[in-house]
């Protein structure tokens, strides 16, 4: 009886360490971009490269910035464990001056909450 409740116990323990193994895991090449200075009416796109480097689908709810001014876009699918994926970041030019942003995503990782940045300077456009 010993025996029993000894291998039911070392199997539900070795299984709860498997479980709290198992998440996801964000890893961005960088977490700044730097525009430069940028001519005012440029394409403000840039992108923002991460890896899942978990071993559970990395699920990111939500990516919101801190003004109306730059829109980010989120991956609608799950990026599975090994694979890439993209945060596209476009920032509106037509506004002259310093570019000092922060993108924030929110996921399902081990590392819940990321802060991207953004940062540059837009001039005006050389007369096109």
């Amino acid at each position: 009886m010993k025996k029993l409740l000894m291998l039911m116990f070392l199997s539900l323990a070795s299984i709860g360490l498997y479980a709290q193994d198992t998440q996801a895991k964000i890893e961005f090449k960088t977490d700044v971009i730097d525009y430069g200075e940028i001519e005012q009416g440029s394409d403000g796109v840039r992108v923002f490269e991460f890896t899942n480097t978990g071993n559970a689908p990395l699920v990111i709810s939500k990516v919101s910035s801190s003004c109306g001014c730059t829109i980010p876009k989120k991956p609608e699918e799950p990026v599975m464990p090994g694979k890439t994926g993209k945060i596209e970041v476009k920032y509106d030019t037509n506004r002259v001056g310093p570019i000092r942003k922060t993108i924030m995503v929110l996921s399902n990782a081990s590392n819940p909450t990321v802060a991207l940045k953004i940062k540059g300077k837009v001039v005006p456009s050389s007369g096109k």
